[in-house]
């Protein structure tokens, strides 16, 4: 879990408040404005943008067709000027597919966990029947 693994959907679930799918990425580590912590975040994001646009969700999960969809950075640090550069541009491109991003800072104390984890961003796998739970 993390933007270590790209391949990895870190956390899925169908927020029933607002009917809106999300799919989460996790970041323990401070924002230090290397390029290479950057390009992780890149790459976990083109994952999660891939299992969404490709029409890989649509095919695992039919049920959730048509729902607003939120991309989200949770974080535990407040990420720097370049990598808020960086979601401002992904932001603006994925609003053009209806693709929302947040930042969402989590406190340093609470632990990740997520309501539906998966092992891969391309097979959700995560074994809940749905995920909707």
């Amino acid at each position: 879990m993390g933007l270590e693994h790209p391949a990895v959907l870190d956390a899925f679930a169908h927020d029933k408040r607002r009917d809106t799918l999300v799919l989460a990425m996790y970041e323990t580590r401070p924002w230090t404005g290397d390029e290479a912590h950057i390009l992780q975040l890149q790459e976990k994001l083109n994952a999660y943008a891939s299992f969404i646009l490709d029409g890989e969700m649509a095919d695992s999960f039919p049920q959730f067709v048509g729902k607003p969809i939120e991309i989200q950075l949770r974080t535990r640090h407040q990420p720097d000027p370049l990598v808020l550069g960086f979601l401002s541009q992904a932001k603006e491109q994925l609003s053009l597919q209806q693709i929302t991003i947040e930042t969402i800072l989590v406190d340093s104390t609470e632990e990740f966990e997520p309501v539906h984890s998966a092992p891969s961003a391309h097979s959700c796998g995560c074994g809940h029947g749905g995920c909707e739970s």
